[in-house]
């Protein structure tokens, strides 16, 4: 799915029923990398999810330099993320979104029907509150939060998650998130890669 160009619609967008539950995980990907690859099955196993989409932003709003330019991280996606309920999409590009709340404002106007969750890592959770219209998003999609063992005090202590405390799913709980109302959000553990597209950039093996 994540290389099929017959998963797309006419205007380069995923294809999607109503009644099925996607996750979606945002981000620049400056490069993907195996961590993206380690969360999104631990994503699609953990909270049963129907499909998982990878949304390559045009840029991070709360990044002052630009990414590489989006066809090239799109094929690096698409060399790296290789799953039959994985998308790599554009998505923000071509509906022309800039922030993580007008993405998810736009879809769920377009996939009416469709069950959206928002993938994303603990260290996301511990900034959230910087997100432009974070408490909107809380309250009105699901989020699944997934981080290692031990890397957990600053996104459990964040202030979207102490505002929050009383919509959070216990970890074992995982798999009632799709189905449950938002505010709602689950913190899980996984084990994961110890790796970052900053170390990867740091390195010199990924040139903007």
């Amino acid at each position: 799915m994540g290389k099929s160009a017959g998963y797309f619609d006419r205007s380069g967008l995923p294809v999607a029923r109503a009644g099925q539950t996607v996750g979606l995980l945002g981000g620049s990907f400056d490069p993907p990398h195996a961590g993206h690859v380690h969360i999104s099955r631990h994503a699609l196993r953990r909270f049963g999810l129907d499909a998982l989409w990878w949304l390559v932003s045009p840029g991070n709003p709360l990044k002052t330099e630009g990414p590489a330019p989006l066809d090239r991280r799109m094929s690096a996606c698409r060399a790296i993320m290789d799953h039959p309920k994985v998308i790599i999409s554009d998505a923000e590009s071509r509906l022309g979104t800039r922030y993580t709340a007008e993405t998810l404002r736009a879809l769920r106007r377009r996939y009416c029907g469709v069950n959206f969750v928002w993938i994303m890592g603990a260290d996301n959770l511990a900034s959230f509150h910087h997100w432009e219209q974070w408490r909107w998003i809380m309250e009105n999609v699901p989020i699944a939060v997934l981080a290692r063992p031990g890397d957990r005090t600053e996104a459990r202590h964040s202030r979207a998650a102490t505002q929050y405390r009383r919509a959070q799913l216990s970890g074992k709980d995982a798999k009632y998130l799709t189905k449950s109302r938002a505010p709602c959000w689950c913190f899980v553990n996984v084990p994961m890669v110890n790796l970052s597209s900053t170390q990867i950039r740091a390195r010199g093996d990924w040139k903007r």
